[in-house]
């Protein structure tokens, strides 16, 4: 039994409804945060369905730091304030630099960058003044670490190179407090935002036959159970860390000579 209530932003699809899905089986008490109400909503009949000891779902913009906020005060009356926070809401908007409109990079920022930061420290926030440890992880990118090799990246890569660096200065400033934070770097996973922009999924898992080095694209449940290892105490001398799961793809160079 999961001791934690575990809450997870952008939990309508994708890894975050993986990461829920995974923690109900496990016991937990869950919390849906998610833009879509109806996706949050969803998640929940189904963690119910899984095994949750307790769920609630509820709408929030990570952006908005007043929907953030009320957010996690109807989780801590639904389910109790959450020990366990994966900060995951993302999008992804692709252009080249040179025609990127200043509207849609902010927009990424605001989701991808601000919302982790409004969403941990709402988090951080109540673990510090109810005196007791936790966990948080957030979603990064192996944008954070490389170049794109399909281009027109840059407001996203920005975003997450950003997470990566908050994770570690976090990290240090909470671990006096016994509250460990980390980030999970998926590779290409299957999920919708794979197909951000129109692009065509069966030639993304041809690639990815021959470009990662397992030969696939990874499972949202593949990420999760990485995830959840970094919320649990089975990673308790974890902190200001990143965990790869990639199918190898950071650990290749892009040269065959």
């Amino acid at each position: 039994m999961w001791a934690e209530t575990v809450a997870v932003t952008g939990a309508g699809s994708g890894i975050g409804r993986a990461v829920l899905l995974a923690a109900a089986a496990r016991g937990a008490r869950v919390a849906a945060l998610d833009v879509d109400g109806a996706a949050a909503s969803s998640v929940v009949a189904a963690a119910l369905s899984a095994g949750a000891a307790g769920a609630v779902a509820v709408e929030c913009d990570v952006s908005s730091e007043s929907s953030v906020a009320a957010a996690f005060s109807v989780v801590a009356d639904a389910v109790g304030d959450p020990g366990a926070v994966f900060a995951n809401a993302g999008i992804e908007t692709n252009a080249p630099l040179h025609s990127f409109d200043a509207s849609s990079w902010e927009r990424v920022v605001a989701v991808n960058l601000v919302g982790v930061f409004l969403t941990c420290r709402e988090a951080l926030r109540r673990l510090v003044e109810a005196g007791r440890g936790g966990s948080v992880v957030c979603t990064s990118s192996p944008a954070a670490f490389v170049g794109h090799s399909g281009g027109g990246n840059s407001a996203y890569a920005a975003s997450k190179g950003g997470v990566s660096a908050f994770v570690r200065s976090a990290a240090l400033d909470y671990a006096p407090h016994g509250i460990r934070v980390n980030a999970v770097v998926p590779g290409a996973t299957d999920t919708a935002m794979l197909t951000t922009g129109g692009a065509d999924l069966d030639r993304i898992r041809a690639a990815a036959a021959t470009q990662v080095p397992l030969g696939r694209l990874g499972r949202p449940d593949e990420v999760a159970a990485a995830v959840l290892w970094l919320l649990s105490g089975e990673s308790s001398y974890v902190t200001g860390s990143h965990l790869v799961c990639d199918g190898g793809l950071m650990a290749k160079s892009a040269n065959d000579f």
